[in-house]
């Protein structure tokens, strides 16, 4: 068995081990085994109550979510070719929650359901796009363009807040930018999982074409791989991956970061093998982070993106250390 191998088995049994254990957490002491038989039984007792409305749509989102957020770190990561490349660092995870609070401040998605997951989608779109306009200009000007696009997205969210009437709204929305799953519904599982899906499936069918990348974008042209579709679908994969999750889950970050670099060494340097890796690596990454918001530290429960934030940070500096006197 090759190292590749043993290291996608090793992290699918992780993620099955950390959704179990998720279905499994919480102070009513249910088992797991009878809710989920329960509920495919159509018995409405209180342990298929808390497994299917509480817990599993919990367990799914996490999991969902951080396949994505893994996801789209390595396939940017691949696509620029830079190692500082994440949904969150970039400001694209921000935009997306810009377009979602906007219409969550309007009003708009009280109306219309789906404004909410279409406006984070629009918002991660677009600093996608312009953050692609922009790679041609090295290390710098990314981080640069990532910098300027959170920072922009940071100011329009307070003014945002500052124009909120109600500070009990003023506190949801500041409670959701944290990031949590903590009120996740079968409502959000439906809004959230076909722009996860088809996200991913577009990041993965980018794989081979990332690997030719590697070479050279004039050496992958005449290979058959044309660079701007290539764009294409990575921005609409990224796109349609973090507007999702942001729309039902908030501020996620460093999820995408951290992966890539702790597998890499493992699963290889080719993005296509990297793809399923950090995919798998952010799945396992999010519940056993979901696992933790949930233990009795204090009175109230942890902000998931805090602790992915706290995970994350350390990483970033480490990859920035290793990036000094390099040119850009």
């Amino acid at each position: 068995m090759s190292r590749y191998t043993l290291t996608v088995a090793i992290l699918s049994a992780v993620v099955l081990a950390l959704a179990i254990l998720s279905l499994a957490a919480g102070p009513a002491g249910i088992s797991v085994v009878q809710g989920l038989s329960d509920m495919l039984h159509g018995r409405e007792t209180i342990a298929a109550t808390i497994i299917g409305q509480i817990r599993l749509p919990r367990m799914i989102l996490a999991l969902l979510i951080g396949e994505t957020l893994g996801l789209s770190g390595a396939a940017l990561q691949g696509l620029v070719r830079n190692p500082l490349a994440d949904p969150g660092v970039l400001g694209i995870s921000g935009c997306g929650a810009l377009g979602a609070v906007l219409v969550f401040y309007t009003g708009v998605s009280a109306v219309w359901a789906p404004a909410l997951p279409l406006a984070a989608l629009s918002g991660a779109g677009l600093a996608t796009l312009l953050l692609l306009a922009l790679t041609r200009g090295g290390t710098l000007v990314l981080v640069l363009a990532g910098a300027a696009l959170g920072s922009m997205s940071a100011a329009l969210l307070a003014l945002t807040l500052n124009l909120v009437p109600s500070p009990y709204a003023s506190y949801e929305i500041m409670h959701w930018l944290m990031g949590s799953l903590s009120r996740a519904s079968l409502h959000d599982v439906l809004i959230a999982t076909p722009g996860l899906l088809i996200g991913s499936a577009l990041l993965f069918s980018t794989g081979r074409s990332l690997d030719a990348l590697t070479l050279g974008e004039d050496v992958a042209q005449t290979m058959g791989f044309p660079l701007r579709a290539v764009q294409w679908r990575v921005v609409l994969g990224t796109a349609l991956a973090v507007g999702s999750g942001v729309a039902v889950a908030g501020g996620i970050g460093f999820v995408g970061l951290v992966m890539p670099h702790l597998l890499r060494p493992l699963a290889g340097a080719r993005p296509s093998r990297l793809l399923l890796p950090s995919a798998l690596g952010g799945a396992a990454l999010l519940l056993a982070a979901d696992l933790f918001v949930r233990l009795p530290v204090s009175g109230a429960e942890l902000q998931l993106g805090v602790v992915t934030s706290l995970i994350g940070t350390p990483v970033f500096f480490w990859q920035v250390w290793r990036l000094r006197g390099r040119p850009v």
